[in-house]
């Protein structure tokens, strides 16, 4: 017994066991005092409120929501808006933190300075701040929507939000489909091929261009061919407001500017510092193969950057992905204005709407954090 004590992996197994045995009793605990408490006060526990009636609207462009839906259908409407919202933000946002973290470092003075300047000012501008300012400060002062900027009469933006014709798939649009799910498998032949060549000759492909072309082109072309399968259904203006085509309303893009202004600019400078943290000389090194600076910071400089980009970048996503329960300040019916606002209001069921918004949040946070993880693994030196 004295050996076993003394030994390093049943050390580490009883102390995460007795740490395991901990939190359950804990949890236990808590969970029968709370259901003890609210029998006393004539509440009743459990997830039975889900299958009644929600009683108010909410905004979902996935599916209709109307105040007969269930409160379960409310949660889905608010998981759906919650994950559209954070997965567009990180996209606008890392595109933009990429673009602002490159042109910090360049050599024009004037262009890095007022990149200097915008970052700064953005990182300390609250989040919450810039969410209001692009819902009162930008959208709610556009025209209304009588008055509404018409682009080609198919796409109008104003303080109802931006609409755009809408696609009606009829007989023959399957093909379309097909073709763009061939598309995607022949770039990746492709990009396979001319990955190998330049592993071989040194040949740099335009994998860029040929894969857009293969992309787009395969689809538009099988378009034509097969007599135009796709209607197109162009808003038009009824009463105060557009009927018909798709929308986009100034809360949620609000919202999605918001976060996305915010969070680049914290992306910004982590681009900045693992650009920063690669050598000069594997740059100078780069630099001696007579390849121009474009070439040089997309084949030397970026590749290394990113094993130190991606960590920091992964808290950036989870702090966005977070950030946008900050949404029912403009009112866009996220999953904290729908479960853990008005269902909890109506219901009462404080603790299980809290449970289940906490367990939302923390499968999506683990859920970015595997993603990251795999990515950040495949952009590690392989060691020999």
């Amino acid at each position: 017994m004295f050996d076993i004590s003394y030994n390093k992996k049943f050390r580490s197994i009883a102390s995460q066991f007795t740490l395991v045995l901990f939190l359950v009793v804990v949890f236990y605990y808590f969970i029968n005092n709370a259901i003890i408490n609210l029998d006393r006060i004539g509440i009743t526990s459990g997830f039975d409120f889900l299958f009644s009636r929600a009683g108010y609207d909410a905004y979902s462009p996935f599916f209709k929501f109307t105040s007969d839906s269930l409160h379960i259908d409310a949660y889905f409407v608010g998981l759906l808006n919650t994950l559209s919202v954070s997965i567009l933000g990180i996209f606008i946002a890392t595109i933009l933190g990429f673009i602002m973290g490159v042109l910090r470092l360049s050599n024009n003075w004037l262009v890095s300075k007022l990149v200097y300047l915008v970052v700064e000012f953005k990182r300390n501008v609250p989040v919450l701040i810039w969410i209001i300012i692009w819902y009162f400060g930008v959208f709610l002062q556009l025209p209304s929507a009588k008055k509404a900027i018409n682009i080609y009469d198919s796409i109008f933006i104003s303080n109802r939000g931006l609409y755009f014709p809408s696609p009606v798939f009829i007989e023959g649009s399957i093909a379309i489909l097909i073709a763009f799910i061939g598309a995607i498998i022949i770039n990746f032949f492709y990009v396979k091929r001319a990955k190998k060549i330049h592993i071989k000759t040194g040949k740099q492909s335009p994998i860029f261009l040929v894969s857009l072309l293969i992309i787009i082109g395969l689809p538009v072309v099988t378009y034509f061919i097969t007599n135009q399968p796709i209607e197109w259904v162009v808003p038009e203006l009824k009463g105060f407001n557009f009927k018909g085509g798709m929308a986009l309303k100034p809360e949620f893009v609000a919202l999605l500017m918001g976060l996305a202004v915010y969070t680049s600019a914290h992306i910004a400078e982590i681009v900045r510092a693992g650009i920063l943290s690669v050598p000069k000389g594997q740059i100078e090194a780069g630099m001696s193969f007579n390849i121009t600076r474009n070439q040089m910071m997309k084949m030397v400089v970026i590749p290394q950057a990113l094993r130190l980009i991606i960590p920091p970048l992964t808290s950036q996503y989870l702090n966005l992905m977070k950030n946008s329960s900050l949404a029912v300040a403009v009112g866009y019916m996220d999953l904290t204005a729908t479960t853990g606002g008005i269902t909890l209001n109506q219901t009462g069921q404080a603790i299980e709407c809290i449970l289940m918004i906490m367990g939302t949040y923390l499968l999506l946070s683990l859920l970015i954090s595997a993603i990251m993880n795999y990515i950040n693994k495949k952009v590690q030196l392989v060691e020999r």
